[in-house]
C-alpha cells in the first residue's frame, strides 16, 4: 500500500531528524557549557612539556667549533645571524654550516652590545647571542616557570636554549603600549623576565611574563 510506504518514509526522517537534534544538542552544551562563550583562553588550560629542556655549558659550545660542525642559525638577518653557539657575525661570514666564521674580528660570541641590564637589546641577533650565554640559564629558568597564556604554550615547543633565545627574544605584546606603541623603541627585544604595560594591566588584572 502507497500510506504505508509514506509511513516508513516519515518514520526514517522522524529518527533521523531525532538523531541530528541530540547530535546537534550535545555540540552545543559542550561548546557553550564554559560560561557560554566561544571564546579559548590558552589561560584555561595547562601546558606541560613533553620534554626536558636541553642546556649546553661552555665546554659543550665550544665543542662545536670543530671543522666540519653544523650549527643552527637564526636565518633571516640581513646583516646580522646568530648561530647555536652564540656567535653573532655579520651575514657575509656566515659559512655554509650556518655557523658563523669566528676568524672575523667583527663576529663576537655572547654579544651584548646593544642590550641594557634590564635583559632588553635593541638587536634581534645581540639579544638570542646574550641570551645564550650558559650563565643565563637560571634567569631563563624564571623565565620559563613564570610563563603563562600564548607565551606557556610557545615555550613547551622549545626543546633547547637556542630555540628558547629565539622565542623570548621576539617582539611579543609586553614589548608595547596600548597595541600600538614600542615601550622602548630602543631596546624591544627582552630574553629577560618582563611585565604586562600598565594598559595591559589593567584589562588583564594582572602581570604575566
Amino acid at each position: 500500500m502507497w500510506y504505508a510506504a509514506v509511513l516508513r518514509f516519515i518514520r526514517r526522517r522522524l529518527v533521523l531528524g531525532l538523531i541530528f537534534l541530540f547530535s546537534l544538542t550535545y555540540f552545543l552544551i559542550n561548546l557553550f557549557g564554559n560560561g557560554g562563550s566561544l571564546s579559548l583562553d590558552a589561560d584555561d588550560f595547562e601546558v606541560r612539556r613533553e620534554y626536558p629542556m636541553i642546556w649546553r655549558t661552555l665546554q659543550e659550545h665550544n665543542q662545536t667549533n670543530d671543522l666540519g660542525a653544523t650549527c643552527r642559525n637564526s636565518v633571516q638577518g640581513k646583516v646580522l645571524i646568530v648561530d647555536d653557539r652564540g656567535f653573532v657575525c655579520q651575514r657575509s661570514d656566515l659559512l655554509w654550516t650556518g655557523c658563523c666564521n669566528v676568524d672575523p674580528g667583527t663576529t663576537k660570541r655572547y654579544g651584548c652590545e646593544t642590550c641594557n641590564e634590564a635583559h632588553c637589546c635593541a638587536i634581534y641577533e645581540h639579544c638570542v647571542s646574550c641570551c645564550l650565554h650558559p650563565d643565563k640559564k637560571t634567569l631563563l629558568e624564571k623565565v620559563l616557570s613564570k610563563a603563562s597564556g600564548r607565551q606557556s604554550a610557545v615555550f613547551a615547543t622549545v626543546k633547547d636554549h637556542f630555540e628558547l633565545c629565539l622565542a623570548k627574544c621576539r617582539t611579543n605584546s609586553h614589548s608595547v603600549q596600548h597595541e600600538n606603541k614600542y615601550r622602548d623603541p630602543k631596546t624591544k627585544h627582552c630574553y629577560g623576565q618582563t611585565e604586562a604595560h600598565e594598559s595591559q594591566k589593567e584589562v588583564s588584572g594582572n602581570s604575566v611574563l
